[in-house]
């Protein structure tokens, strides 16, 4: 009987490993684009926290190029983007740092590549 409440109690609970991880953005990871984006967008595997995640888009000099407005979606907590200025051909950096709601901080940057035309 014993074996049976664990194991339902397992089947039931979240999973302890449930973290927000990068699952595509768009820009893509590592992409190259002729046209440059108005904004970055980054899924997660996870619905996020709002007001503990955020996103910041760096030119090759570390400068940033964002506005400074990231936000999750109202429609799906797990996508979190954030809008850039007009990009010159260039290499940038996303770093994001984002908290799921199952209270798990997860952080990890990637670059992207403006080509021009």
């Amino acid at each position: 009987m014993r074996a049976f409440a664990v194991a339902s109690l397992l089947a039931v609970a979240p999973p302890l490993w449930a973290h927000a991880f990068l699952d595509r953005a768009m820009p893509a990871v590592g992409s190259t684009v002729r046209d440059p984006p108005a904004r970055v967008t980054l899924r997660f595997s996870e619905r996020l926290e709002p007001a503990f995640s955020k996103a910041q888009v760096l030119d090759a000099s570390g400068r940033r190029v964002d506005n400074d407005d990231a936000s999750v979606s109202g429609d799906d907590a797990a996508v979190l983007s954030v809008s850039v200025r007009a990009l010159p051909p260039g290499v940038y950096t996303v770093k994001w740092r984002v908290l799921s709601v199952d209270t798990h901080v997860t952080e990890g940057d990637f670059a992207f590549t403006v080509a021009g035309r």
